[in-house]
């Protein structure tokens, strides 16, 4: 089902507001769009036709078979071609076990090592990492469909970057925590991380739960597996002991399966808030310590003394980096209403500028949808939008053979799952399209007049990762970063990562911090 856009005119954000917004037609004049040559990258990387499991310091054969009711392997696609990459093995029980059993055999060596010589170790993984990095960036963008020009210069630097900031904490565990006594392990950690970053998830987990000791079994999500099997591949360039970090591919019932484990003492799960919510359930019966990084709505609010066009472009980053495929996303845009038109016409202008096309062309803004599943979560929000009154108003250049029109899904026919970039406009605080978690590339406009009615309209929200705020006066921004209840607020930016700089969220964004000085806590006890 493909969703009309609605022409020519958009209705305000706000019943309270007189004036409209108007996005006249989303096909871009010839002057508001560059032509590009094509500039594809390389498709020289080698990938398997089909991985087993890492564990133990080897990749091996599954043990999934006619006892699970499921087949051995299963595959990994290109979502921007839907061609088969590889062939990934599916975990069942019997292999969570035996990675858990071999982390649990390689704890007592890990975690006697030295520190310092631990922390050697993660040098050289992030060194790796570096050396490695075109090759492991095309991976990524080949089997996630996120834009090369952002698997190479966000997703590989940063993972190679948690690596060489945490070997820095490893010999300085007692500085982190003093007063405290000397921190311990926690022992074996069971992390499950999610499509949208699988590099750079797994380096964010397995980098601090290293430095302090601990032995690893991770769970890759089922469409992305591939970079973090290539992980593996380093781990054992780099002499990392056997059995330290253990990888497992499967399904939810592969991350089930490692929650409910017990030789597991702690679990660190990046993902939907409704499957974390399972997980905590699952685990609240145990001793397992628990980290929860889960969804969000996050608000993204630009005042009328901002600089609005330094301010578009944040808003831009902040909704359509990888496709929207991001937690803390600035889904939910609040605008002050004396410059809504203003920002909204600059909006639909930016909009019909960026380049949907393929992920592994330096010139695409927005890659491939990560699955044909989300494509179509994505459509039916975007119907119920319009459904529920929202304007909509279709943005981006297509560069897929087939998809020339104004339609913002790809249209039956077309390989590959396409979105283009959306604004949702007359977005009433009731609606659904601004209350729950659409992940894709969607941005529902809102206005507010008073700084108080902005605060109160943000926290109106049943998650709390993340919040940005656009605006020249110091007092304000001192203001909603005390009154925002996120737990990263960005001001005057967005979207800025950081190994030393702590994440997490509040409410049903999860508990728990990753990353920094405060992300060590939830590795190590006294």
């Amino acid at each position: 089902m493909s969703v009309a856009p609605r022409k020519p005119v958009i209705t305000a954000p706000d019943e309270s507001v007189a004036k409209t917004a108007r996005c006249e037609s989303s096909n871009p004049p010839a002057s508001h769009v560059w032509d590009y040559a094509p500039a594809p990258e390389s498709l020289k990387v080698t990938i398997l036709p089909r991985y087993g499991h890492f564990i133990d310091g080897v990749f091996v054969e599954p043990n999934t078979g006619v006892d699970t009711g499921r087949p051995t392997h299963f595959a990994t696609i290109n979502p921007a071609t839907e061609a088969v990459l590889s062939e990934i093995a599916h975990g069942s029980a019997a292999d969570v076990d035996a990675a858990v059993v071999a982390a649990r055999d390689a704890l007592p060596a890990w975690a006697a090592l030295p520190a310092l010589e631990r922390g050697k170790f993660l040098y050289r993984i992030a060194r790796r990492i570096q050396e490695r990095s075109r090759e492991l960036a095309v991976l990524e963008t080949m089997d996630g469909g996120k834009p090369i020009k952002e698997s190479r210069d966000v997703d590989v630097p940063l993972a190679a970057a948690h690596f060489f900031y945490h070997a820095g904490w490893a010999d300085k565990l007692a500085y982190a925590f003093p007063g405290r006594g000397k921190p311990g392990p926690v022992d074996v950690c069971g992390q499950i991380i999610p499509w949208n970053f699988p590099l750079l998830m797994a380096a964010w987990k397995i980098a601090p739960a290293l430095a302090c000791g601990n032995t690893v079994v991770l769970k890759p999500a089922e469409t992305t597996s591939l970079t973090a099997l290539r992980l593996a591949e380093i781990f054992a360039e780099v002499g990392l002991p056997r059995g330290v970090v253990n990888i497992v591919t499967g399904d939810g019932r592969t991350g089930a399966a490692l929650v409910e484990h017990p030789g597991v003492d702690k679990i660190a799960f990046t993902g939907s808030t409704e499957v974390g919510k399972r997980i905590a359930a699952a685990t609240a019966a145990s001793e397992k310590k628990l980290t929860l990084e889960l969804g969000g709505k996050s608000p993204h609010i630009i005042f009328e003394d901002a600089s609005l066009d330094q301010a578009v472009e944040g808003i831009i980053q902040g909704i359509f980096f990888n496709q929207g495929h991001v937690c803390c996303a600035g889904s939910r845009l609040f605008v002050q209403e004396s410059v809504l038109d203003e920002v909204v016409q600059k909006l639909t202008l930016r909009l019909r500028t960026l380049r949907v096309g393929d992920p592994l062309d330096k010139n695409t803004d927005l890659g491939a949808i990560n699955s044909g599943e989300q494509l179509s979560r994505i459509e039916r929000y975007l119907s119920q939008g319009v459904d529920e009154g929202a304007g909509l108003c279709v943005g981006g250049v297509s560069a897929i053979a087939g998809w020339d029109g104004d339609t913002p899904i790809r249209p039956k026919g077309v390989k590959g799952f396409w979105c283009r970039p959306c604004l949702l406009t007359s977005v009433q605080p009731s609606h659904v399209v601004a209350r729950e978690e659409i992940f894709g590339p969607v941005l529902a406009v809102m206005s507010f007049r008073t700084p108080e009615e902005a605060i109160a309209r943000a926290n109106n929200t049943r998650y709390g990762l993340a919040a940005g705020v656009w605006t020249d006066k110091g007092s304000k921004i001192f203001e909603l970063a005390a009154k925002l209840q996120a737990g990263v607020i960005w001001l005057n930016t967005y979207n800025r990562f950081d190994p030393s700089s702590p994440f997490g969220g509040y409410k049903e964004s999860g508990f728990g911090r990753e990353g920094g000085m405060h992300g060590l806590r939830g590795y190590v006890k006294f």
